[in-house]
């Protein structure tokens, strides 16, 4: 639906106005907050024009009117064209993986936490494509009680797993150095396909260590198969402030409690690297703004922040710029 340029910019500022003190919003309001060239009765006419096409709606015959979930789509869609990332939060992201010497799940948290320290919001990371990580290197270690630990080196910190294997020095000095010397450079996803292949040719040179081996893809797969969910709820305070509706906060605290309901609501469809759903479309309990987290053009997880429908969208889709951003240019080693 196509709006005039004075009506997109009442419309967006009458949101931002509600979004800001949640006062239903009036022509007198409008009026006193912007620099328009038209009178109080024009602007009457305009915000009447604005509810017939269903981005505001009225609660009361004599009070002002608030956005439907069709005009906060409207504003969403219209602010994200034009969104950017701040230096500082940049700066922040490019600090905590620049090393890489972390784990992937506390890089992961920590982005999760500059994203909520930010906003103020509840933040989801939900890791879905482990199998995209590319390995650099593997580090298997045996420790006490028939156990090792894991350590493979990716391009976005290492991932950690301790697996109940036994196993001498020697066998996993020699699993390191196979698995390192095979799969330097491939995916996650190529090393789980192709490790039956391989070792059809190579049962001699593994077999002192092919316990270890197996047991490492084992857990690999089995990683790769359960979305790992991180939630940082430092964020949800917000949600009790400024006006805000005690209904709308108790869903969104529910949600946070709802395996089903995150996968769902975190899902992307690559539409874009920002996308938006808002509470009461499509059924959706919460508003949720997301993004991909991408290394070199692979997914490897999805990062969103929730709220309820009336939250600064503004400046949540900024935060999650600087993510987007900071990955897209992180070079491989």
């Amino acid at each position: 639906m196509e709006l005039s340029e004075r009506k997109k910019k009442i419309l967006c500022m009458a949101i931002e106005e509600y979004i800001k003190d949640s006062s239903p919003i009036t022509s007198g309001g409008i009026k006193d907050v912007a620099s328009l060239e038209c009178s109080t009765a024009t602007l009457r006419n305009e915000l009447n024009a604005l509810e017939a096409m269903g981005f505001l709606k009225q609660l009361h015959t004599s009070g002002g009117r608030i956005p439907t979930p069709q005009g906060y789509r409207f504003y969403v869609e219209n602010l994200l064209s034009g969104v950017s990332a701040s230096e500082h939060e940049l700066e922040k992201v490019r600090q905590l993986i620049s090393s890489r010497t972390s784990s992937l799940s506390e890089i992961l948290n920590g982005i999760a936490k500059i994203v909520s320290n930010a906003t103020n919001y509840p933040t989801v990371v939900m890791m879905n494509g482990i199998d995209n990580l590319v390995m650099t290197e593997f580090k298997i270690i045996p420790l006490l009680e028939n156990k090792i630990m894991v350590l493979i080196g990716t391009m976005a910190g290492y991932i950690n797993e301790t697996m109940e294997v036994k196993a001498g020095i020697k066998e996993c000095e020699d699993a390191s150095a196979y698995l390192t010397k095979n799969f330097r450079g491939a995916t996650v996803g190529y090393l789980i396909e192709n490790i039956d292949f391989l070792e059809e040719g190579m049962n001699d040179e593994i077999a002192s260590f092919q316990m270890v081996v197996n047991s490492l893809v084992k857990g690999l797969k089995k990683m790769n198969s359960q979305k790992l969910i991180n939630v940082e709820r430092e964020g949800s305070v917000k949600l009790l402030e400024d006006g805000k509706s005690l209904e709308d906060a108790k869903k969104v605290l529910s949600m946070l409690d709802d395996r089903e309901q995150l996968e769902k609501s975190l899902h992307l469809s690559g539409k874009g690297d920002i996308e938006v759903t808002v509470a009461e479309e499509e059924e959706a309990v919460a508003s949720v703004v997301k993004a991909p987290i991408l290394l070199q053009g692979r997914q490897l997880a999805s990062i969103g922040v929730i709220g309820p429908q009336r939250m600064e969208y503004s400046k949540i889709a900024s935060a999650l710029k600087v993510v987007v951003d900071v990955l897209k240019d992180l070079k491989g080693e």
